[in-house]
């Protein structure tokens, strides 16, 4: 893996919606359990949302995938860790349902 695009664990290919890159910065790339985190593509959704919301979908190979909305706009977040559960906390404590 290059750490060409990397600044805090995270991998800058894509935009970064309103207000998710600070919290991944704050809450996410701190954890000594996640090894990178790679934002998707940048989707528009159908229901416009006020703030950032960020949804825990489901566990993956390598980690974790993400959902975070802002406005309209919808991008998935894939995390490298090796411990989702402690990633499943800090989400949730961030953005109880």
């Amino acid at each position: 893996m290059g750490m060409k695009y990397r600044k805090n664990k995270i991998k800058q290919e894509h935009g970064i919606i309103k207000g998710l890159k600070k919290f991944l910065e704050h809450n996410i790339s701190s954890l000594d359990s996640v090894d990178g985190i790679i934002p998707g593509r940048i989707k528009v959704g159908k229901t416009p949302g006020e703030n950032l919301i960020v949804t825990y979908q489901y566990d993956t190979v390598s980690g974790a995938k993400l959902i975070a909305r802002s406005g309209t706009s919808v991008q998935e977040v894939f995390v490298i860790t090796n411990n989702p559960e402690k990633l499943k906390e800090v989400i949730e404590e961030n953005y109880p349902n």
